[in-house]
């Protein structure tokens, strides 16, 4: 078990609807982290930007980018996350893919679409909270639209680290700097956000602000809004133990069940 989580967030400018490009760029952005990773933890749909068209980008759990991800995480040896598009059974998912070092995936896919771009319309809901077992820490994936729905977020296991994998446009942009705090606060948790930045080919401008927040909800880093980046930190689990401990306010969350 670590007590410390060296995570790595990437704030990258997504190409429309361009996978070979978008993966050329993220592999020489991560190509400047010279310090060993635990977690590497890139935008949602890193390959395409929010798109609608997954009848034409859709890849397969066997597709290139599955295939580029293990490679980067067992070259690394580090764990590499994001979400991309994903056909199976004849369905579309906004599917975020965890990728061990090993090589080894487990996935979730995307709650909460986002109906009023017509999310819902293309891509299959996904049913199942997912909780990762990475190193000794309880992990908690989300995407994007998953923020503003916090019982899906609530802190039932225990968990140690919640992210949120987004495209989050500018107008609405206090919403999530917002929401990152708060579910950092009430699930007693860091919360992880990183967004995208640069326009998409539906001409909407994503502005970053991608943000790590601790138990307490202090910002521990924030990548300048606009600008690519990596930001490093280390995440600790003796500070979720201590506050825990002396802030018990799990313990005091009201008891349902959620149904879905």
């Amino acid at each position: 078990m670590n007590e410390i989580l060296n995570i790595a967030i990437v704030q990258a400018h997504l190409i429309w609807e361009n996978p070979i490009q978008n993966r050329i760029n993220l592999s020489r952005m991560l190509e400047s982290i010279s310090k060993p990773i635990d977690l590497v933890i890139l935008p949602e749909m890193f390959t395409s930007g929010f798109t609608m068209h997954a009848e034409s980008l859709a890849e397969t759990m066997q597709g290139e980018t599955i295939k580029w991800m293990q490679t980067i995480a067992q070259d690394r040896n580090c764990a590499l996350t994001g979400s991309l598009i994903i056909e199976e059974d004849n369905n579309y998912y906004n599917r975020l893919v965890f990728v061990y070092p090993n090589g080894k995936i487990e996935s979730y896919n995307k709650r909460h679409t986002f109906t009023p771009a017509g999310e819902n319309k293309v891509y299959k809901a996904g049913v199942e909270k997912v909780i990762l077992q990475y190193k000794g820490w309880k992990i908690c994936p989300q995407v994007c639209y998953d923020l503003r729905f916090p019982v899906f977020a609530r802190n039932t296991e225990d968990y140690d680290l919640l992210y949120y994998v987004a495209n989050w446009p500018k107008p609405r942009i206090a919403a999530w700097d917002a929401l990152l705090k708060a579910r950092a606060i009430e699930n007693m948790s860091y919360c992880v956000g990183v967004n995208r930045i640069g326009l998409d080919g539906k001409g909407h401008e994503y502005p970053g602000h991608s943000a790590v927040y601790d138990v307490l909800g202090e910002q521990l880093t924030y990548l300048e809004a606009n600008k690519e980046g990596i930001e490093i930190l280390q995440l600790s689990k003796e500070h979720i133990a201590k506050n825990r401990k002396y802030l018990g306010f799990l313990n005091d969350k009201d008891r349902f069940n959620l149904i879905m």
